[in-house]
């Protein structure tokens, strides 16, 4: 399966990149599975997922929690917790 990752903001500073496409197992059926994946990769996405329940996840432009399915050719937004004043 191929999706298109978006990070923004603090998650896109903890990954070092703003976007990427990604190949991934076809077993990867949820945005959880697409976060664990992505996690055991590499030491900056553990610690950019690290505590999902403060991010939000956008799948093709619609926000959805952990459990919904990735399709082929997908399109998953990070966003962490934003602050103001």
């Amino acid at each position: 399966m191929n999706i298109q990752m978006l990070y923004f903001a603090g998650t896109q500073d903890m990954i070092g990149r703003g976007a990427e496409r990604l190949s991934l197992p076809d077993s990867t059926a949820t945005v959880s599975d697409v976060l664990d994946v992505l996690s055991a990769r590499a030491p900056e996405y553990a610690r950019a997922f690290g505590n999902r329940s403060r991010l939000r996840f956008a799948l093709d432009q619609e926000f959805v929690k952990t459990d919904a399915l990735v399709h082929d050719g997908a399109e998953l937004g990070v966003f962490p917790p934003v602050t103001g004043g």
